[in-house]
């Protein structure tokens, strides 16, 4: 059997993405979407994943290209910049993993950070299907264990799998662009730290798919790509990582690279010929709270 979660990022981030995000999951794609805790549109995606109870919700946990939700003295190690009063994260996964290899981010932290965002969705009403970080960040394994602790704590019980599968990484080699080259490299060399995240997850008694497939060809996701994805997929319980928005005015203001791609994939996710897909496929859609 073939299972899949197709998440949508960045829930919260414009009003424009929140419409994208919604609007996929009512067409029959969108199994589940992460919430970013401290962004511009972010009590706008509270109320739509409140009246959209189907849309299962997990809490996007920001360390990298954002604003802290903790008071930032709080918080010191894990702050890259500050613009007045205003402090931000370190800009990328890259600086947070030099930090992170020199033991510069605090546990403690971390943990705390990713608990003060869990607590504002949860606070909200919301019952939290899982957790996962925004690029990917629990990757790293300091990030990891103060993460899975913080998910815990507030009764999460599932937490993305963010090592892309090989048989992933293999079609998206078949895309010429360099993009996807390079970071195809990138998931792959990072594949050396999965069985040390699949230890620490079970030791926590936390529950995860088989592997993520979408983080190599992030920003390049089409309909070719997507059956090849679906065609190389094998028996097993994986997750689609998509980012659909609406390429609007608050969007381009927006600090993230995805624009125009994200128009691309709402277009695609929304696309009656993908639905037909999977169930031509018999791959089997579900959410987090399935595993």
């Amino acid at each position: 059997m073939r299972r899949l979660i197709i998440n949508a990022d960045d829930f919260g981030m414009t009003a424009g993405v929140n419409r994208a995000i919604v609007e996929a999951h009512r067409a029959g794609t969108v199994t589940s979407a992460t919430l970013m805790a401290n962004e511009a549109a972010t009590d706008e995606a509270i109320a739509i994943a409140s009246q959209n109870p189907s849309l299962r919700i997990g809490c996007h946990v920001v360390l990298v290209d954002g604003h802290p939700l903790s008071n930032p003295d709080s918080v010191p190690s894990l702050i890259g910049s500050r613009n007045g009063t205003r402090a931000a994260f370190r800009k990328g996964i890259v600086d947070l993993a030099i930090a992170s290899a020199v033991g510069t981010p605090r546990a403690t932290e971390i943990q705390n950070e990713a608990a003060a965002q869990i607590e504002r969705l949860a606070s909200r009403g919301l019952r939290l299907s899982h957790v996962d970080c925004h690029m990917h960040s629990h990757i790293l394994p300091p990030v990891l264990l103060a993460v899975l602790q913080a998910a815990l704590d507030h009764g999460v019980k599932a937490v993305r799998n963010p090592f892309e599968p090989s048989w992933s990484v293999a079609v998206t080699h078949k895309n010429s662009s360099l993009r996807s080259w390079n970071r195809s490299a990138q998931v792959t060399v990072l594949r050396l730290l999965h069985s040390k995240f699949r230890s620490k997850v079970n030791q926590h008694g936390m529950k995860t798919t088989d592997g993520t497939s979408g983080i190599a060809v992030t920003g390049l996701l089409d309909r070719e790509l997507l059956m090849r994805l679906v065609d190389a997929m094998p028996e097993g319980t994986w997750e689609l990582v998509t980012h659909p928005g609406y390429n609007d005015s608050a969007l381009m203001a927006a600090g993230t690279e995805l624009k125009e791609s994200r128009a691309i994939e709402f277009e695609l996710l929304t696309s009656p010929e993908t639905v037909e897909l999977f169930r031509m496929r018999g791959i089997q859609l579900i959410n987090y709270d399935d595993l």
